[in-house]
């Protein structure tokens, strides 16, 4: 029996049910106690028609008098309600995957936490799990896994800024299939990305999508059946370039200054300018790389000498170089103390780090 509006029905597989008050498309929209809630039409058994009282389960009625005893009856297996057939859509059988990022709170991101959600835009089910590590970890987090129906969008997990140290890279993989009909073969699928999570904190790196009521930072997974693919960039292939490149213009491009000493202080400036005598072709990733990279060679060189303090000089601008330096100590460098420096002496751009020692740290 289909189910209709006004009819009292169970789910199929899960527990609970009551009375559809909405239908639309595959979706029957059930009253729960006053609660609605969404449920696949063919998820809806029908216990009792429009206008006709649901039996009260636990409730017996009591045996009409009789002067003879009655014959017990043969119990009736009923039969199975038929299975509504997945309603395709044209095109959907080339795949489309999407993985997108919503803040909660777009307005304030430096406390916004962030709903992760898995895009199926195709007429396969996809078996799948979402994957994150850190940039130098080897081994990887399982953050979701689930089943996500046709031309459906499902959520895939809640991430705060907390988590984001950890998910410099994510990786998504699943397989396709159909369960009510033959289909053609898809391959399982393994996309492995770069996520910048610096993203995170700048409002116009969330963007509208085709997929999403609001703006988001959107990750292609499968476009019309092809996996993503990112470039990877080796840093020593980058370097080993670069230097051709500076040796094909005889000129340095690079600066290779010592750090500053003042009044035992190491004072380290990561503006563009002082790393670089030619900014030509550099974009802003490439900037803060090597402003990442300068930070981490100074640390790495005095790594070793417990009570060292280093001033590294940053600016104030929009922060991102503040928030990558943050990310470095909390994760590659925890455990040294850390504190701005000194606003007479370097203003409001300036962060002081104390080495400690790696033993005390243990």
């Amino acid at each position: 029996m289909t189910p209709k509006i006004g009819d009292t029905v169970r789910y199929l597989n899960a527990v609970g049910g009551g009375i559809i008050v909405k239908i639309a498309g595959n979706m029957a929209y059930v009253d729960e106690d006053g609660f609605e809630t969404p449920v696949l039409l063919r998820e809806c058994v029908v216990v009792a028609p429009a206008g006709q009282a649901a039996p009260r389960p636990g409730v017996m009625t009591p045996p009409k008098a009789s002067s003879a005893q009655a014959v017990p009856q043969k119990a009736e297996t009923p039969e199975p309600e038929p299975v509504e057939p997945i309603e395709e859509t044209e095109g959907g059988d080339v795949l489309n995957i999407v993985l997108g990022f919503e803040a909660s709170d777009l307005k304030n991101l430096s406390q916004s936490t962030f709903d992760c959600y898995l895009v199926n835009d195709s007429n396969y089910h996809l078996d799948y799990s979402v994957m994150t590590r850190a940039d130098g970890e080897e081994m990887w987090t399982l953050r979701h896994r689930g089943t996500a129906e046709p031309n459906m969008q499902v959520f895939a997990g809640e991430y705060s800024r907390s988590d984001l140290p950890a998910m410099d890279r994510i990786a998504v993989q699943f397989c396709a299939c159909k369960t009510d009909r033959p289909f053609a073969l898809k391959q399982p699928v393994l996309v492995e990305l770069n996520l910048d999570t610096t993203r995170f904190a700048r409002l116009h790196c969330f963007t509208r999508n085709e997929y999403f009521d609001s703006p988001v930072i959107a990750l292609d997974i499968v476009r019309d059946d092809r996996p993503a693919r990112r470039l990877r960039i080796d840093p020593a292939q980058l370097e080993k370039a670069m230097n051709e490149k500076r040796r094909a213009d005889k000129k340095p491009v690079k600066k290779t200054a010592q750090p500053a000493r003042h009044q035992g202080i190491i004072e380290v400036d990561l503006h563009a300018t002082e790393l670089f005598d030619d900014m030509r072709g550099l974009g802003n990733a490439d900037i803060l790389n090597a402003q990442v990279d300068r930070f981490r060679e100074v640390m790495d060189a005095n790594i070793g000498t417990p009570g060292t303090k280093i001033v590294f000089i940053h600016g104030k601008g929009n922060g991102v170089l503040r928030q990558a330096l943050a990310k470095e100590l909390n994760h590659r460098y925890k455990g040294h103390e850390v504190q701005d420096a000194s606003f007479r002496e370097y203003g409001f751009g300036a962060t002081q780090v104390t080495i400690r020692s790696l033993r005390a740290q243990r």
